[in-house]
């Protein structure tokens, strides 16, 4: 790898990178032909079909012809989004029964990065092989001349395609009850950061009868706060909520795949609750045995409504692929991971603010509670996360000596590092995919009761 690229970040997540720096335009071109190679191996289409959609950054525009370049030297066929969100690029990839997809975003990364997520023919994230496949045949590809120069390819060869907001929406409306959301008149604050999910947040919330207070709703990329929806990040949408009095407030991540809530009291009640409230809802509709998938280092509060429902909770290897693989084996009714992502596999298999925004709606105005009291009648969990700087060469190691640590656990789960469960708390110690450390995240009924736990089994992995 050049010293340009040794910063660059490829995972099953993607590719990101700093721009003009680890990322340039000859980069992205070069990765976009590798996941256009790739896709065309599986395709049922000749030529394959690929739909590529970019968020709001500044530096998705000249990005984006990269990718288109790439594809169409790979033989495929594309057609393009605009600025649209990571979700929509999802539906728009089952609308055009298309072979996979392409979003030029960095999801919530600052603003100086970029990147590139896949979309495989599943409507999916690709899984750690498919991705790995892609990484490999990148690193394989370095020799000038490997991607076809601009000027060999045509890019008014490409299609473009500009319903997505408006396909997305009416896919959500399909399975919403919107006639309660309407009558109840909520107001929202909502953040979408100046990211890609404004546009199509604003005609979901006109559709549901929904006043706003809609901050940063204009996908400039020009971001008015450190784009990750935390709650730092947050504080100013919480005090908007507050002097509005609002029902709600939500916070969207540039592409639009995260959200994050605050109450009607002004809280941040934290990304969590995201899916744990979704998964509540959506089980409560059933009326049938359902099953839920999440990663191992979700909150215990998706088993804790899968109790209540009668469901089956499916925990899977950290990763939104994993995710959804395990969703469309079980045929999950609802799945996703604790960061504010929700996968509802009715609307598509990607996590989706939107799809989040209107269950939580819906959920609010068919149990006819603010959210301040649906969230205290919550059993509530303390997480407590952390990591350990660990040389590639030593985690592997340093993770055995966990082996028996917690003895005294009722369940032990290594498909993806350790976790132990225990009746009032879990631990997960795992190796990252992308960064020489070991994380650990830990969930108890107390936060003391979490951080003794983490604190041992850093001791642990140090030899302390």
């Amino acid at each position: 790898m050049t010293p340009a690229e040794s910063t660059l970040m490829l995972s099953h997540s993607g590719l990101r990178g700093i721009v003009g720096r680890s990322l340039t335009h000859e980069i992205a071109a070069r990765y976009a032909q590798c996941v256009g190679a790739a896709l065309r191996r599986g395709a049922k289409h000749d030529p394959c079909t690929v739909v590529v959609g970019r968020d709001s950054r500044p530096s998705g525009d000249d990005l984006e012809h990269a990718v288109l370049e790439g594809l169409l030297a790979a033989g495929c066929r594309v057609t393009r989004l605009g600025i649209v969100t990571t979700p929509g690029v999802g539906v728009m990839l089952s609308h055009h029964h298309a072979d996979g997809g392409i979003i030029v975003t960095a999801s919530h990364n600052p603003a100086p990065w970029n990147g590139i997520k896949m979309l495989t023919s599943r409507g999916t994230a690709p899984t750690p092989r498919e991705a790995g496949e892609v990484i490999e045949a990148f690193k394989a590809a370095r020799a000038p001349g490997t991607v076809i120069p601009a000027n060999d390819v045509d890019l008014n060869d490409v299609e473009s395609d500009h319903t997505t907001h408006e396909r997305h929406v009416q896919r959500i409306l399909d399975h919403i009850d919107k006639g309660p959301i309407a009558t109840r008149g909520f107001h929202a604050v909502i953040d979408s950061v100046h990211g890609a999910g404004g546009p199509a947040t604003a005609v979901l919330a006109k559709a549901l009868g929904v006043r706003t207070h809609h901050l940063y709703a204009e996908p400039t990329g020009a971001f008015p706060h450190e784009p990750e929806p935390t709650i730092n990040n947050l504080r100013s949408l919480c005090d908007v909520v507050r002097s509005q009095g609002a029902d709600i407030g939500f916070a969207q991540d540039p592409d639009a795949d995260r959200l994050a809530i605050v109450d009607d009291q002004g809280h941040y009640i934290g990304e969590e609750y995201t899916l744990a409230l979704c998964c509540r809802h959506v089980l409560s509709q059933s009326g049938r045995a359902a099953t839920v998938a999440a990663n191992l280092s979700t909150s215990r509060m998706i088993d804790d409504a899968a109790v209540a429902h009668g469901a089956t909770v499916v925990r899977t290897a950290v990763g939104e692929a994993n995710v959804a693989d395990a969703m469309l084996e079980h045929t999950a009714l609802i799945g996703g991971e604790g960061n504010g992502g929700v996968i509802w596999p009715a609307v598509v298999m990607v996590r989706d603010s939107l799809a989040g925004i209107a269950l939580v709606l819906e959920m609010l105005a068919t149990r006819k509670q603010r959210l301040s009291e649906i969230v205290a009648s919550i059993p509530h969990y303390s997480i407590v996360k952390a990591k350990v700087d660990l040389a590639s060469e030593q985690i592997h190691f340093a993770a055995d000596r966990l082996q028996g640590l917690f003895n005294d656990a009722t369940s032990v789960n290594n498909s993806d590092g350790l976790r132990y469960d225990w009746r009032d708390r879990w631990i997960h110690v795992r190796p990252s995919n992308t960064e020489p450390i070991v994380r650990i995240i830990a969930e108890a009924v107390s936060e003391p009761m979490a951080r003794e736990m983490v604190a041992k089994a850093r001791d642990c992995l140090l030899g302390e």
